[in-house]
């Protein structure tokens, strides 16, 4: 009888945390950003440790604006943050991906998207469209912000026009678009061919391909759901500085 006290105590103390609400990470980067003129938020990593009450992580990229209208955008990559698992299964296949994005008339959108799509790509104020030799069009950013083709590895995975116009449209219906999928393999995403080009030996890529990962039956199911999910954070560390010119 005392196990079974115990146990169901364990199992009550498990569904108030995974059913109570807590503002995410993200939620919290978006209150204290308010009056940031532009910024995009990546999913730079994920983690999930332990077995009977496993503990989820993820690690942001930040891209933000200053105030001043001719400033370089500046890179923030933040520590790692612990995160509800409602919120992480709703990103599990996100890594990569920009998850939240604000452009410059002050909307912000919470549809994944490919990195830089919600606010620099196709903005005149970043660059231009150029056609290639093949006669398909593609994103150019001007020489003063050429290393946020750096940042977004548009070298290797160009910002193609008619990407561009499907992200849109999925936008426009509030789903998220990881890009044309090939051989089985989205373009975007936790396991794209984007992530494992451009970001092979990230924390997530390299537990879930070892043995001892995949014998533990540690798994999180997908969700096809975007934000609500609980977490809670930690403290942050920046590494933010603005791009040369």
């Amino acid at each position: 009888m005392k196990y079974i006290i115990i146990a169901l105590s364990f199992i009550t103390l498990v569904a108030c945390r995974s059913n109570s609400f807590e503002k995410s990470p993200v939620d919290n980067f978006v209150r204290d950003m308010t009056n940031v003129p532009a910024y995009s938020i990546i999913l730079y990593d994920m983690d999930q440790e332990g077995n009977f009450y496993p503990e989820y992580k993820h690690k942001y990229r930040i891209i933000k604006e200053t105030n001043s209208a001719d400033s370089i955008p500046e890179e923030e990559i933040t520590d790692w943050y612990t995160v509800g698992e409602n919120f992480f299964n709703q990103n599990i296949d996100n890594m990569g991906m920009e998850i939240v994005s604000k452009n410059q008339q002050g909307e912000v959108s919470k549809t994944a998207a490919p990195p830089g799509y919600g606010n620099y790509v196709g903005n005149p104020q970043y660059g231009q469209w150029q056609q290639g030799s093949n006669g398909e069009s593609f994103w150019s950013f001007y020489g003063k912000y050429a290393l946020l083709s750096s940042l977004f590895n548009m070298a290797t995975f160009p910002a193609r026009r008619s990407y561009y116009d499907d992200y849109r449209g999925y936008r426009s219906r509030g789903r998220p678009y990881y890009g044309p999928t090939v051989n089985n393999s989205r373009t975007y995403g936790t396991n794209s061919r984007y992530t494992t080009t451009t970001k092979p030996n990230t924390t997530w890529r390299t537990r879930t391909t070892s043995s001892n990962f995949r014998n533990s039956g540690q798994r999180t199911s997908r969700s096809s759901s975007r934000y609500g999910g609980s977490s809670s954070s930690s403290s942050r560390s920046r590494s933010s500085g603005g791009f040369g010119k």
